[in-house]
């Protein structure tokens, strides 16, 4: 049985004095981590602030990126080895906004996800499909493509323990969300996709997200298909309120 997860993504948006806020307002209400698991990404100038909240919290913590080498002369990257020490528990890899702006490959999500393992985080694979390529008829097969690259070379022990974000860019910050039955094809190519590169049993215990206009409104349709376990937030998750109804959206 996989655990539902939320996942809220602040991205570049909040100051410290709003997230103490943030906090606050979510202390003592989120769900039973053993019913729903809640995570937010955050930046990394935020994240001691979250990790020590996360101590006494059922809200885990999640870094928005991080390099694929432990340390050294790379100015402006976020190590993952410190990012494990500092406690956090996922990274997020390969988001449309990081491929987009910055250049990111599958090749380099590969390289992240492996240093990711190996500082034993878990690591949050996204990947995206555009507008252009929604519209023809082999979309679903763009779709596949990041998350048979990101996950080369990986083990069957440790790709079961990787969540993966299906984020169609068109749909992230836009208002418009992916259908329902669109959002439930794509999730169960990616879990047919992981059973062919591995098999159904690690397919079965690997969790698959939504990510894309996420809101309280249509979390609860989301959370009902088959093949998808959890959401991916982004505007959603920086007002506290709607973040609380999003987590909460089984009540």
């Amino acid at each position: 049985m996989r655990t539902p997860f939320i996942v809220g993504n602040w991205k570049m948006n909040l100051t410290l004095e709003e997230v103490d806020s943030f906090l606050d307002q979510i202390t003592n209400k989120l769900p039973d981590s053993n019913q729903v698991e809640c995570a937010i990404a955050a930046s990394p100038i935020f994240l001691e602030t979250l990790t020590k909240y996360c101590k006494n919290s059922p809200l885990k913590s999640s870094a928005e990126n991080c390099f694929y080498k432990d340390k050294g002369a790379y100015t402006g990257e976020v190590s993952p080895y410190a990012l494990s020490e500092m406690g956090v528990n996922y990274v997020m890899l390969g988001h449309s906004e990081r491929r987009k702006y910055f250049n990111e490959t599958n090749k380099t999500v590969n390289k992240k996800l492996k240093a990711v393992l190996q500082n034993h985080m878990i690591p949050i694979i996204c990947c995206d499909e555009t507008m252009t390529k929604q519209k023809t008829d082999d979309h679903m097969d763009w779709v596949v493509n990041p998350v048979a690259e990101s996950l080369n070379g990986v083990s069957s022990k440790d790709a079961q323990n990787v969540v993966i974000g299906y984020e169609p860019s068109w749909a992230i910050g836009t208002g418009k969300s992916a259908s329902v039955s669109e959002t439930q094809e794509a999730c169960c190519l990616i879990r047919k996709t992981i059973a062919e590169l591995y098999d159904e049993k690690v397919a079965s215990k690997v969790r698959i997200l939504y990510g894309g206009s996420v809101n309280d409104k249509n979390v609860q349709e989301l959370m009902q298909q088959k093949d998808v376990d959890g959401v991916l937030a982004g505007t959603a998750s920086l007002k506290p309120k709607e973040f609380l109804k999003i987590v909460n959206y089984s009540k």
